[in-house]
């Protein structure tokens, strides 16, 4: 039976996988994969790591060393993997889909909440305080709402989008056929965006593609939200639209310096990020902790194809889902 050290566990984790689980001996590791943790894959046959694992040449060559052929990501992105380091070294294997619908239905309750203040108004009535001052919302029916990045997630939250009566426009350097969505260059989209929903992969070109300058091109009032990777937006240049009033509001799942924060508990703890600190404490701003792939569904999913992507491996030494390096 193959060994596989699993990191970063979570009980949502450990439920969905030891039900699923047939052929591996798994060995739960709370701790991130890391530097200073990499030194546990010793003795195992594969890795199985997360989305804020950090899997940089230090992490690569002691996998390579210790003849751990083989990573396994239960999540899509890979941009925490130097992957130029693992070229012909490592094999990594990823989830390129789970459940798009639950990224996409999280999107459009950040919009919901900010856009009619539900979590304003949870607080107010919590407290018998039924006024309805500085509650006010607008119509998502006649808007346009820009969606970068028209992948699974960006096409299905285009359609949840369309049935609020909302006009869509996309961008993506691929655009999807068929996808019924009005394809315009980026400089359109932030003109003419009423929303702007992120749904793209983190690349060189992509990083920081919100920034001071796109922020000058948009709507005053601007809502813009991140359910992809935190590091999209500069996160200075979003504070400083957020005070400016120029982007009216934000929803973030992701944070560009969240690999050390989100999914733990800091609640005792004084968190040295000023930005982060700033942005928690705004009314127009919802941060979640990278929950939108939180469904039942989604990690059913992931679970099942992670194994699968596992054991189709071992058994041919391919895999469908292999990244390609």
């Amino acid at each position: 039976m193959k060994r596989i050290a699993f990191f970063d566990t979570k009980p949502y984790d450990k439920i969905w996988f030891d039900e699923y689980n047939e052929e591996f001996e798994l060995d739960y590791y709370e701790g991130k994969l890391n530097r200073k943790t990499c030194k546990l894959v010793k003795g195992y046959d594969g890795v199985i790591a997360f989305v804020n694992d950090d899997i940089d040449k230090t992490v690569i060559d002691t996998m390579y060393e210790e003849n751990v052929p083989v990573l396994a990501m239960r999540c899509s992105g890979y941009n925490n993997i130097d992957t130029k380091e693992a070229k012909g070294r490592v094999r990594i294997l990823r989830v390129p889909a789970y459940s798009p619908h639950a990224v996409a239905e999280h999107a459009m309750a950040l919009i919901l909440t900010l856009n009619r203040k539900i979590h304003k108004a949870y607080i107010r009535t919590r407290d018998f305080n039924f006024s309805l001052n500085r509650l006010i919302g607008f119509d998502i029916y006649g808007k346009t709402v820009g969606v970068i990045g028209t992948g699974q997630i960006g096409r299905v939250f285009a359609q949840i989008c369309r049935g609020f009566g909302a006009e869509v426009i996309g961008y993506d350097r691929y655009p999807a056929e068929d996808s019924g969505i009005q394809y315009v260059d980026l400089e359109t989209l932030f003109q003419k965006s009423d929303i702007i929903s992120l749904h793209c992969p983190l690349t060189k070109e992509t990083h920081h593609m919100i920034n001071k300058d796109s922020i000058a091109k948009m709507k005053h009032g601007v809502y813009i939200i991140n359910t992809s990777r935190g590091s999209l937006i500069e996160s200075q240049s979003l504070l400083d639209g957020l005070t400016s009033g120029k982007v009216g509001a934000a929803g973030l799942d992701v944070y560009e310096e969240e690999s050390d924060l989100f999914y733990e508990d800091y609640s005792n703890i004084v968190v040295k990020d000023d930005i982060l600190s700033i942005l928690v404490s705004r009314p127009n701003v919802i941060i979640t902790s990278h929950q939108a792939f939180l469904t039942e569904e989604a990690l059913k999913s992931i679970a099942s194809i992670t194994l699968t992507n596992l054991s189709e491996y071992f058994q041919s030494g391919t895999c469908t889902n292999e990244l390609k390096i």
